[in-house]
């Protein structure tokens, strides 16, 4: 059973990031260490005995869809009363609107634990986190006044529409329309996939986000509005009232997060209402929908990265539980007869350490961009935007790396379990059949690393890239000479080395017109950059001395995991031609 680590996420949280050094400064008013430790306590409470015991029923029985009617497995909306009880889904939402106005990275450390109990379960309340944000950044008063209380405090939920049947990760292909009426609103038509959590009993009112062109928009993604869609109208009071236009039409089989119901949404064939066409508000501007619409999608990046971590979490204790208690062989200098727990295999060691050492780095990357966001929020002018831009440089990483590690970790955590990881019955194959959708949805990895590779290098003139390269070998430097770290310092000197070595050829290929050799080099790259980044965040901690285990875990992450930068750095730099030249062999199958 799942256990939250809450000394390990309290010791990321004060010591990796330096959330420590900005309570101490005060920078978030009130909010002291104490308090930090009791938020996250009871998430982990909450985490491990409420949502954990739910996720073994919701991957059995599922969501289900009859009539147009969503239901959600036995227990499910009972749980989801109990979260917004306890103030969960408002923790870092404006207080404005019935919020506690915490920081990013507390919300996160949360979500890490609540994707830990049950990743199906959690993906619904953070799509509606994201959705706050999206309405509080860009839409009027009027709709914030209307909607955002009741989103904050869970009474409603709300969901992210992009994805149509011949447009996944191209929006440039949306064919959703939105029609002005005149008075202020738009009528959306459309049909729009893959929409997780589209209908479902959990609250009596749904907000959909959804994109769509209006008649004489722009071709391409220029030319796409955001509207807030309700699936009923809001009365005067503030009550649900007549339903409008938009429906589940299916919902789809998966491979894993089977009690999470991702509906094929339609948007105005009449079905309710006299007039077709759902009633739709505009969000921002027109024609502007995309940025308005990457505010939630960027929250949503970094909370699928969350998934990413809490899956490593749970598979990693729930394999080092099983290799206490299976006993096969007898291990190397065994003293005791018999067969010796697995665990006491070097292979089992090194696979478990493995997992353990990728969960901490993924950890750290994710806590450092939330950290780096609530900096951002926090900070004025140039430091403002320096913190802005160290988010930005993150955020594909921690998508991408941390959703990698959740499947690597998983799939590791399913060998230790041997022939019975691969049977339902331990719920190993559970774990890897939820982590293998993150790697896809919210942009998919591939797309992170072009994101990486051709936006957030170049920004500010490259300065931000290279500020960070420089405090990174600060870090190195820091550690060089410290004792019980073993070659850390050196790995890390020279994973640095390959770090900068690919980062100054990707700078270049993309500035002198190079695409595809960047492109090529793009995924590799990320890897290697999360690596390097994985281990010194958390060497970084290694001074306070609060965790000597923290520092036996850098030496391994350090010594095991670093030597994959080299080959990183030459598929970086050499991958390109070689990729060409085997296109052929591709086109011709």
């Amino acid at each position: 059973m799942y256990r939250a680590p809450v000394d390990e996420i309290a010791f990321t949280l004060k010591h990796v990031t330096g959330f420590s050094a900005d309570l101490e400064a005060d920078r978030f008013g009130e909010l002291s260490e104490d308090l930090v430790d009791a938020i996250v306590a009871e998430a982990g409470r909450f985490a491990a005995d409420e949502i954990a015991p739910l996720a073994k029923v919701g991957d059995e029985k599922g969501a289900t869809l009859k009539d147009g009617v969503v239901t959600t497995p036995p227990g499910w909306p009972d749980l989801y009363r109990r979260w917004c009880e306890g103030g969960w889904n408002g923790l870092a939402a404006p207080e404005a609107f019935g919020g506690q106005g915490l920081p990013t990275l507390l919300s996160v450390a949360a979500i890490e634990m609540w994707n830990s109990g049950s990743m199906a379960f959690a993906i619904g309340p953070t799509l509606t986190i994201g959705a706050i944000e999206a309405l509080d950044k860009h839409a009027t008063p009027e709709l914030q006044e209307k909607y955002l209380e009741k989103l904050v405090s869970g009474e409603w939920m709300g969901t992210m529409n992009l994805t149509e049947p011949q447009a996944g990760s191209d929006l440039n292909a949306l064919k959703a329309r939105a029609e002005p009426v005149g008075d202020g609103t738009y009528r959306i038509f459309g049909q729009k996939i893959f929409i997780t959590y589209g209908e479902h009993d959990f609250t009596d009112n749904i907000v959909h986000l959804v994109l769509a062109r209006l008649p004489d928009a722009p071709a391409g993604t220029r030319g796409l509005s955001l509207f807030l869609v309700p699936k009923f109208l809001v009365n005067d009071d503030g009550s649900p009232g007549e339903r409008n236009d938009v429906f589940c039409a299916s919902m789809e089989h998966k491979l894993g997060i089977h009690a999470s119901p991702t509906c094929t949404m339609i948007y105005g064939d009449g079905k309710f209402g006299d007039t077709p066409g759902a009633v739709g508000w505009l969000i921002g501007e027109e024609n502007r929908g995309l940025a308005c619409m990457f505010t939630m999608m960027n929250n949503a990046r970094l909370a699928v990265g969350m998934q990413g971590v809490g899956i490593a979490e749970t598979a990693t204790q729930k394999a080092l539980a099983y290799a206490h208690e299976r006993r096969q062989g007898r291990a190397a200098g065994a003293k005791d007869e018999g067969m010796s727990p697995i665990v006491e295999h070097p292979d089992i060691k090194r696979t478990l350490l493995t997992m353990k050492a990728q969960t901490q780095m993924a950890r750290a990357i994710t806590y450092c961009c939330a950290h780096a966001i609530d900096r951002a929020r926090l900070g004025e002018g140039e430091e403002a935007k320096a913190w802005q831009a160290r988010a930005d440089i993150l955020t594909p990483m921690a998508k991408a790396f941390s959703t990698d590690v959740g499947v690597e970790v998983a799939s590791l955590g399913l060998q230790v379990h041997g022939g019975m990881g691969y049977v339902e019955e331990t719920g190993a194959a559970a774990l890897y059949r939820d982590a293998r959708i993150a790697p896809i949805y919210e942009g998919t990895n591939g797309i992170q690393a072009i994101d990486l590779v051709m936006r957030k290098l170049p920004l500010q003139g490259g300065e931000a890239m290279a500020t960070l390269l420089a405090e990174l070998r600060d870090d190195q430097e820091a550690i060089a000479s410290a004792s019980g770290l073993g070659a850390t310092g050196e790995k890390l000197a020279l994973a640095l080395d390959d770090l900068e070595a690919a980062t100054a050829f990707l700078t270049g290929a993309a500035g002198e017109g190079r695409v595809s050799e960047a492109l090529a080099g793009a995924t590799p790259y990320l890897r290697l950059f999360s690596l390097v980044i994985g281990v010194a965040f958390n060497a970084r901690a290694v001074a306070s001395n609060e965790n000597p285990g923290h520092a036996v875990l850098v030496r391994f992450m350090a010594e095991n995991l670093l030597g994959e930068t080299a080959g990183l750095r030459q598929r970086v730099i050499e991958g390109a031609g070689s990729l060409d030249a085997a296109a052929d062999a591709l086109l011709s199958a």
